[in-house]
C-alpha cells in the first residue's frame, strides 16, 4: 500500500496493530480522524493517554477501576456471599449486561495453558484464596461460580480452582452449558449467557 504522507503511513501502521483492524481499516479511521476538528483527535488522544496512564487494578477482585476498589466491591448492593470467576474484564462486562447477576466477581487475568507458559501462579488464584478465607464472619463466601470458557484451557482452570477450593467450605458451581464448547464467553448472547448464569450447577472434582 503506497502512502502520499509518511505521518499517514505512520498513523495506519499504528492503528493496524490493533486487534481485528486491518490496513485498509486502520487508514479508513486514519482519513476520517484527519477530516474531523483538532479538538475531537486531542480529545481522543487524551482519553486513551489518560486511560493508558491512570487506570487501575481492583485491589479486590482484580478488575479494571479508576480507584483503589471497583464500584461493583464498593457496592453494597451486591451479594458479597457469591463470588463469580472469570478470565478477565470483558467477561465481566458480558454478565453484567445480563442483568441476572448480582454477587460480586474475581478476575483471574487468564486461564491456564501450559502451550503458553501460564501455570496457576501466573493467574490471580492464591488472591482468590486468600479471600475466601478472609471473608468476614457478617458475610463470608458461600458460593463460587466458575465462569470460564468452554474450551480446553478453560476446564483445565475449572477443575484446579474445583479442587482448591474443595477444603474451603464453599459451594462450587459452574455456568450451565448453555454456552456451546470451544466458545469464547465475550462473544455469547446475553440471553444465553443469562440463563447460564441463572441455571448454574454444582461442579463435582469426582
Amino acid at each position: 500500500m503506497n502512502f502520499p504522507s509518511k505521518l499517514i503511513e505512520d498513523a495506519v501502521t499504528e492503528i493496524s496493530r490493533l486487534p481485528g483492524i486491518g490496513k485498509k481499516t486502520a487508514l479508513r479511521l486514519a482519513l476520517h480522524l484527519l477530516k474531523q476538528s483538532e479538538a475531537h483527535t486531542e480529545a481522543l488522544t487524551l482519553a486513551l493517554s489518560r486511560m493508558r496512564q491512570e487506570i487501575k487494578y481492583c485491589k479486590i477482585c482484580h478488575n479494571v477501576a479508576d480507584e483503589e476498589e471497583c464500584s461493583i466491591c464498593k457496592s453494597h448492593r451486591r451479594d458479597g456471599t457469591i463470588i463469580c470467576v472469570v478470565e478477565d474484564m470483558r467477561d465481566v462486562l458480558a454478565i453484567e449486561n445480563t442483568n441476572q447477576y448480582q454477587g460480586k466477581y474475581h478476575v483471574l487475568g487468564g486461564v491456564i495453558s501450559p502451550i503458553q507458559g501460564i501455570g496457576p501462579e501466573d493467574l490471580k488464584i492464591e488472591s482468590l484464596i486468600n479471600r475466601i478465607e478472609k471473608a468476614s464472619e457478617s458475610e463470608p463466601v458461600k458460593e463460587v461460580i466458575l465462569a470460564l470458557s468452554a474450551t480446553m484451557e478453560g476446564d483445565t482452570t475449572a477443575f484446579y480452582l474445583a479442587k482448591r477450593l474443595k477444603e474451603k467450605r464453599v459451594s462450587v458451581s459452574t455456568i450451565a452449558r448453555g454456552i456451546p464448547v470451544g466458545g469464547e464467553l465475550e462473544f455469547t448472547d446475553e440471553v444465553t449467557l443469562g440463563r447460564s448464569i441463572m441455571t448454574r450447577i454444582n461442579y463435582n472434582t469426582d
